[in-house]
């Protein structure tokens, strides 16, 4: 890769991950000594969160620049995470996924909606109390952000082009978007260690998922082994090997649904980077119904982990906590509209008497999408990792339409 123009110190890519991989390293290390300050450290702040904010600290003060750097796109989101969801998806159970029920799915639907209803309510809110920050063309703005936090960056950039937004308010709600979105992707990951309390708290029903979890287990004790260089070279083979084909056959199809499908764009189904995900989730479920299977027993799901890693500490390079403090009054406008979402979201958990997971995946397989969805998901366990790759996903196919409609009502509220 070659060097970044940049004002950042460090803006050599290459020395990017190494710093990145040495810091990965460093917290890993670190969480596993079990004496002293850091057992005492990582029993509060889990490890996963460190991966995400210490990057963000980097790239807040300058160190290195996060939105030059080619490490998460194409290096992160467009080979290591198709790679990651081929080898969490390999050894899953579909048949105890579909156990978890329509639960999950109402949950889901729930988040998309609630982020709507958020949206309407902030934007009137503020035109009550603070009317500048709503101000002109705010509205459109909130358009893109609500493509993104239901869908994804795709359907972001679909309401950008559909109604028009200019640059300037354009790249200020992408700043909102990774200022609140990512903040909040934090606290879910902080609150994942603390599932197991949430849900006795609130007697949600989680036998479907400690099930899938032990089944997980129950197989990896059946088929462990030490990993032999052969079946490092079958892992890691299969796993490019499908994101190459992935690729491969992404761009013609995408290209070819955007040029003859009229509602393709629509769904999102004219972007390569949709299909990617879709066919390398597909190719690992069809693996996990062969003998490829067992070489979840030589560490697949482990190196699919670390590959997500990875990712979360390239998705962190790319928060910048300072920006939180240029325009206060639109991230408030968009700390009040995730929390309007988080709260409606939360009570209709508490309605369905779900898992604390099910209301973790189904926010952030919106808010963040495919990309972010299975790093929440395997913060409460690697077998859960292709719930939220499945779920983030069904997000590119809903988030055009329903940002769509609620452009046209933020419209009739701006202009009525």
């Amino acid at each position: 890769m070659e060097p970044v123009a940049s004002t950042a110190l460090i803006s050599n890519d290459i020395v990017v991950l190494g710093l990145i991989a040495a810091t990965l390293g460093a917290v890993f290390w670190t969480a596993s000594l079990q004496h002293g300050f850091f057992r005492k450290f990582y029993s509060f702040v889990p490890a996963l969160l460190l991966c995400y904010l210490i990057p963000g600290l980097y790239n807040t003060f300058g160190l290195i620049d996060g939105e030059a750097s080619k490490l998460y796109n194409p290096v992160a989101s467009r080979v290591l995470l198709p790679a990651a969801l081929v080898l969490l998806t390999l050894s899953i159970d579909l048949k105890a996924i579909l156990r978890l029920g329509p639960k999950l799915v109402l949950m889901y639907a729930a988040a998309s909606l609630s982020v709507m209803a958020g949206a309407v309510l902030a934007f009137l809110l503020f035109r009550a109390v603070h009317p500048e920050t709503v101000a002109g063309d705010t509205w459109t703005g909130m358009t893109t952000l609500a493509g993104s936090w239901i869908g994804g960056g795709a359907n972001m950039l679909a309401m950008k082009e559909i109604f028009q937004v200019d640059a300037t308010t354009f790249g200020q709600f992408a700043v909102v978007d990774v200022g609140v979105g990512y903040v909040w992707m934090a606290v879910l990951i902080f609150l994942a260690a603390r599932a197991q309390a949430i849900d006795a708290r609130s007697g949600a029903d989680t036998r479907a998922i400690e099930e899938l979890k032990l089944k997980l287990e129950a197989f990896r004790a059946e088929h462990g082994r030490i990993a032999s260089l052969t079946d490092l070279m079958m892992i890691i083979g299969l796993a490019f090997g499908a994101v190459g084909l992935s690729h491969f056959v992404a761009a013609p199809v995408s290209a070819w649904f955007g040029a003859h499908v009229s509602w393709a764009k629509t769904v999102s189904l004219h972007e390569p980077f949709v299909w990617m995900v879709m066919l390398s989730t597909l190719i690992g479920l069809g693996l996990s119904f062969t003998r490829a299977r067992t070489l979840e027993g030589a560490g697949a799901s482990n190196i699919g982990q670390l590959l997500l890693y990875f990712l979360i500490a390239t998705i962190g390079m790319q928060m910048d906590i300072f920006a939180l403090l240029d325009r206060p009054w639109l991230f408030l406008l968009g700390i009040v509209w995730i929390s309007i979402h988080i709260v409606l979201l939360w009570l209709m958990g508490r309605l369905l008497r779900v898992p604390f997971f099910y209301f973790a995946i189904g926010s952030q397989s919106n808010i963040g999408g495919p990309a972010s969805a299975p790093v929440v998901a395997s913060a409460f366990h690697p077998a859960l990792a292709p719930v939220g790759a499945l779920l983030g996903t069904l997000g590119y196919a809903t988030g055009t339409g329903l940002s769509y409609l609620l452009g046209l009502i933020l419209r009739a509220l701006a202009t009525g």
